[in-house]
C-alpha cells in the first residue's frame, strides 16, 4: 500500500492546499457548454469549487482552462506540437498560471510516452517551482488511478463513485481524494490533461 503524504505542496498557491483530507466530486459536461469539460464540487456544501472548460474555448485545439468556482481563470493547459512534437518520443503538455492581468506562468509540463519503445512509459510530470515530479498510476479511463510523487506516496486519487455506479454505466460522475496539503488546482490541472488525453468530455 503506498503511504499518504504530510506535508504542504504549494504547486499553485497556498490558498488551494487543505490541512484535512478533501474528497471533491467530478461532473462532466456535454461538448455545448463551453466545449466540455467538467465541474468540480465540495460534496459536503455542493459548492462548485473549480471549472474547467473544454478544447477550443480560446479558439486553439489542445487548450483547456481552469477556473476557480466563480469563473475566473487559473491555468491554462496547452497541448505542445509541430514538427519536432511529432518527431519527439513524447507528448507534451504545459500548464501556466494565470493571473488578472492576462499574463502566464509556466508552473508544470506534463510528458506522456509517444512511441512503444520507452521502457518506462508512465504519465510523467514535472514541476517548475519545485524541482518535484509526479506520475500517474493505475487507469484514468476506469477511474481507478492516483497522482504518485518522486518518493512514491500518494497524493491524489480517482475514484468511481460506488452509489452511481450502481444506477449508470457512464462515467460522467466521479470522485477525487485529494491528500492533505497537496494543491488541489495543481491535482485538477492534471486531472484535465489526463481527461483529454484519454479523449473524453474537454476533447473535441
Amino acid at each position: 500500500m503506498i503511504a499518504k503524504t504530510n506535508y504542504t505542496m504549494p504547486i499553485i498557491g497556498k490558498l488551494y492546499c487543505s490541512s484535512s483530507e478533501t474528497v471533491l466530486v467530478v461532473r462532466r459536461r456535454p461538448h455545448v457548454v463551453n466545449g466540455g469539460g467538467f465541474v468540480v464540487m465540495d460534496c459536503s456544501a455542493q459548492r462548485v469549487v473549480f471549472r474547467v472548460d473544454g478544447c477550443g474555448v480560446r479558439g486553439k485545439k489542445g487548450d483547456l482552462i481552469l477556473r476557480e468556482g466563480d469563473g475566473d481563470a487559473l491555468l491554462l493547459m496547452r497541448r505542445m506540437g509541430g514538427m519536432v512534437e511529432a518527431l519527439s518520443i513524447y507528448k507534451k503538455w504545459k500548464g501556466y498560471s494565470l493571473d488578472y492581468e492576462g499574463s502566464r506562468k509556466l508552473v508544470f509540463s506534463l510528458r506522456e510516452s509517444n512511441s512503444c519503445l520507452v521502457k518506462n512509459n508512465a504519465i510523467r510530470i514535472f514541476t517548475r517551482n519545485r524541482g518535484c515530479d509526479f506520475k500517474i498510476s493505475g487507469c484514468f479511463p476506469d477511474k481507478c488511478c492516483s497522482i504518485v510523487d518522486s518518493k512514491g506516496n500518494e497524493v491524489a486519487q480517482v475514484r468511481m463513485m460506488k452509489e452511481v455506479e450502481k444506477l449508470i454505466e457512464s462515467k460522467d460522475l466521479y470522485h477525487v481524494v485529494v491528500n492533505p496539503g497537496m494543491d488541489q488546482a495543481f491535482v485538477f490541472g492534471v486531472i484535465a490533461i489526463l481527461d483529454y488525453i484519454y479523449g473524453e468530455s474537454t476533447h473535441c
